[in-house]
């Protein structure tokens, strides 16, 4: 790979290109808000796997554009239909998680601004995260009737049961400070410096050795929880989640069924 080169991830909402040993993935999705489609979630994938495959890569950044981070997954019906989904036997093989965990390059996650729900989940599966100072961070899942395993696995990880729960069902936004206070962000940096501190933080990490840096991230991530997607698989579109959705949708308070 060259430097310079630009790597199509599958979408045309994710930008990607390859630098001096680090891949840089840009979510830019502005007027959804960077809101994930199912493609953009898949090109996710695709950069982790390209990350690990190629031993050029020491490191993978995942940012957003403006300021946004990302917002979670687009649940308001405005994304293109993927017919090549319904080959998928697991609905859930799309999603990068997993492969952000596996993948032998350090992956940083350079989080620009709102920081919400699947981009949440986002940034608890790569290895760590630095934040501009305005950042902010919420987990809304439970008004959408959405039990996200993969957010309560890897929540309790960062920041103990307490502030996972408190996170989950709470549902407050927070911001960067309290997010580092917690763990869950590693460091905090004003706006204007931002660009400049990751580029900072990616010349250190890069100065390490690669190979002994990997088995590092191996060893530490056997520690992580399995992530068990069965119980999302149980719980799409329940009577909870088609009025969570509905209820998103239609922009009003859900009235949860008690049957």
């Amino acid at each position: 790979m060259n430097n310079g080169d630009v790597v199509d991830l599958g979408s045309p909402c994710l930008t990607a290109r390859y630098e001096d040993h680090v891949l840089r993935v840009r979510i830019d999705r502005v007027e959804r808000r960077n809101s994930m489609t199912q493609d953009m979630y898949r090109g996710v994938k695709r950069a982790a796997i390209v990350a690990d495959r190629e031993v050029d890569i020491d490191v993978l950044v995942i940012t957003g554009t403006d300021d946004v981070f990302c917002v979670g997954g687009d649940m308001a019906g405005n994304a293109i239909d993927d017919p090549s989904l319904a080959a998928e036997l697991d609905p859930t093989d799309h999603f990068p998680f997993r492969h952000l965990e596996r993948c032998s390059a350090a992956v940083i996650a350079a989080v620009n601004g709102l920081c919400y729900a699947g981009g949440l989940d986002l940034m608890l599966h790569c290895d760590f995260s630095v934040a501009t100072a305005s950042a902010r961070f919420r987990a809304p899942e439970l008004l959408r009737g959405a039990p996200d395993v993969f957010m309560a696995t890897r929540l309790a990880d960062w920041v103990g049961l307490g502030n996972a729960k408190w996170i989950m069902f709470a549902m407050e936004a927070f911001d960067a400070e309290r997010a580092m206070q917690m763990g869950l962000v590693q460091q905090v940096v004003p706006d204007d410096d931002f660009d400049a501190a990751v580029d900072r933080l990616v010349a250190s990490v890069t100065a390490g050795a690669p190979k002994s840096r990997a088995v590092i991230k191996d060893d530490i991530n056997r520690q992580l929880r399995p992530h068990d997607a069965r119980v999302f698989q149980r719980s799409i579109m329940n009577p909870e989640m088609r009025e969570g959705m509905t209820a998103f949708v239609e922009k009003r308070d859900p009235v949860w069924p008690r049957d």
